[in-house]
């Protein structure tokens, strides 16, 4: 299958390139520069010349395709309203050129935070309040003769690579001189390996359901202390407990995700896809100190 991917140079989408080779697909990706276009062409994959901002790229790389994957995002948090307005125009612009072509088209989103403790699952809607909107801009496409599938990966997506939160905290501690945690830190967050989401990737392609929607989650209940203190100990800094009012200062727009009680699942993916998580955990991953 030819596959247009967006975001394929990135630390996800890499891997995700290379899984879908892997499996015999061919590759072409978005590429917004000549580091990008080498990049991509060192993986075995072929470029197409262009950005998200660039509509008519994305249609023609999406037309020339038999699936599309949406991994990019512009992560600019000064004005994140602004990356998730270019993300839903792209996501509109990739529908349009492919519909009433039955085409798979995957689309990248997040899990949804539950603000109560509950655990999250597929069958939970996106945040209507969240700025982003990538759900909500690609699945009306399902009813349009577009095989649109949902990918949410968890909040960290974890390897021996940067460009994680994992390594933001890490660089944190290193400046702060203290690896920190919310109040008594029991807040429990979601990871996902990086090369298990990868995989995700290629099973939605092979099976996802049109309006399917795959929760990319690993470990579904880490103690967010737990990440603090490996990350204390591997450093040789200390681990403290922070108030609200503390937090702010030291984590930055990192804080509201950090201090969430925010577990969640991928039971249903798992039973529809056959999709297990077989990489190490994030605790594990960190204790290795690979990634520092």
């Amino acid at each position: 299958m030819r596959v247009f991917i967006t975001g394929g140079t990135g630390f996800i989408g890499s891997a995700v390139v290379g899984e879908l080779m892997e499996a015999g697909h061919e590759v072409t990706g978005l590429a917004r520069s000549e580091k990008a276009r080498q990049a991509l062409r060192a993986m075995g994959a072929a470029a197409v010349d262009g950005t998200l901002e660039d509509l008519a790229s994305l249609r023609r790389g999406a037309a020339n395709a038999d699936a599309v994957v949406h991994l990019a995002f512009i992560h600019n948090f000064a004005d994140f309203a602004a990356a998730a307005a270019t993300d839903q125009r792209a996501i509109e612009a990739i529908g349009e050129a492919i519909t009433g072509a039955n085409k798979p088209f995957i689309v990248t989103s997040g899990v949804p935070t539950s603000g109560d403790g509950r655990v999250i699952t597929e069958n939970d809607e996106a945040e209507p309040s969240f700025p982003r909107h990538s759900e909500q801009a690609a699945l009306p496409f399902s009813k349009r003769g577009v095989r649109v599938s949902i990918v949410r990966p968890s909040r960290f997506v974890h390897d021996d690579g940067n460009y994680s939160f994992a390594t933001q905290l890490i660089n944190l501690a290193r400046e702060k001189g203290a690896s920190a945690y919310i109040g008594d830190g029991s807040n429990r967050l979601h990871a996902v390996h990086r090369l298990d989401l990868a995989r995700l990737f290629r099973l939605v392609l092979a099976k996802g359901e049109n309006g399917g929607i795959y929760q990319a989650v690993g470990d579904f209940a880490v103690p967010f202390r737990d990440i603090a203190e490996v990350i204390g100990q591997r450093l040789g800094v200390p681990t403290k407990s922070l108030s609200l009012e503390q937090a702010g200062e030291y984590f930055g727009f990192l804080g509201q995700i950090v201090g969430a009680e925010n577990p969640a699942s991928s039971e249903l993916t798992q039973a529809a896809l056959g999709w297990k998580p077989t990489h190490p955990s994030l605790l594990e991953d960190l204790a290795t100190g690979k990634i520092f």
